[in-house]
């Protein structure tokens, strides 16, 4: 089954120097741009981080510092992948929780706020997760009966990702799914904001997660001794928390939505 695209899909796929989103960066990209005619179009970029690569992290995609010492930095690179992500929505394994938001990071700090408004997040793990309660090995296995040869190589990884998207499409057409509320749905469908709806995490704020939409769609704090309180009122009583965060090594993905949602009760006049 091909996917129904009423415009681009990049499905891509980060290696990187770790897991923290504020401060780790990337030394492996791959991009598969699939058009709504379902042509593809595949680049694998090696990326020189700028930092040294942890022993660990090498040993898992296998990249080292000699590898990438002579590889352009994201900087560099930036203009170009972001013309490629142009007009996509967006697909990954694991995509909404870490490599959406670790590449916006490198693109604001390449000086391009790489825009995310009207776009679709389609995370095949969040689909295979909430469908079939497993990684992206069993998962192609799960999915596509073969064994993934390769795996943490950026590419390999991201083929078997678009290969397992297509096949979930197929598998769990007209399936029912149970909601912890008990409300039954099949949310499955050839449709990328069906799955985006699905796969997304709708009550984030930020990328990450730190901020969240309560009951009431009011930013709230979603980590630290104010869990839980509003992001206004927090910054209206204590405004040092404010500036703590600025300063501290949060995403400037998560530091841009705590400004906004200040500015827009210091000067309303820019809402």
């Amino acid at each position: 089954m091909e996917l129904n695209l009423s415009r681009p899909l990049a499905i891509f796929d980060l290696e990187t120097t770790g897991i923290r989103v504020a401060t780790d960066r990337i030394v492996e990209i791959c991009i598969i741009r699939v058009e709504p005619d379902n042509s593809t179009q595949v680049k694998t970029y090696r990326v020189n981080p700028g930092i040294p690569i942890p022993l660990d992290s090498t040993l898992i995609h296998g990249i080292s510092d000699d590898d990438v010492k002579d590889e352009p930095t994201f900087k560099e690179l930036a203009v170009g992948l972001n013309d490629l992500f142009k007009d996509c929505d967006l697909s990954g394994y694991n995509s909404n929780k870490f490599d959406i938001p670790l590449l916006v990071e490198e693109f604001l700090r390449a000086d391009i706020d790489f825009d995310l408004r009207d776009r679709y997040f389609i995370d095949v793990q969040n689909i295979f997760h909430k469908m079939e309660p497993r990684n992206l090995r069993a998962a192609y296995k799960f999915y596509c009966d073969k064994e993934l040869e390769n795996a943490h190589s950026a590419e390999a990884d991201t083929m078997a990702t678009y290969e397992i998207l297509k096949a979930q499409v197929t598998h769990y057409e007209d399936t029912e799914y149970k909601d912890n509320d008990g409300n039954v749905s099949q949310p499955i469908k050839n449709d990328m904001k069906a799955l985006h709806d699905f796969s997304y995490n709708t009550r984030f704020v930020d990328l990450i997660g730190h901020i969240v939409f309560n009951a009431k769609q009011e930013e709230v704090f979603n980590f630290g001794k104010h869990k839980g309180r509003t992001v206004e009122e927090v910054f209206r009583k204590e405004p040092q928390y404010f500036d703590w965060m600025i300063k501290a090594e949060f995403p400037l993905s998560t530091k841009k939505v705590i400004t906004a949602i200040k500015k827009r009760y210091t000067d309303p006049k820019l809402f």
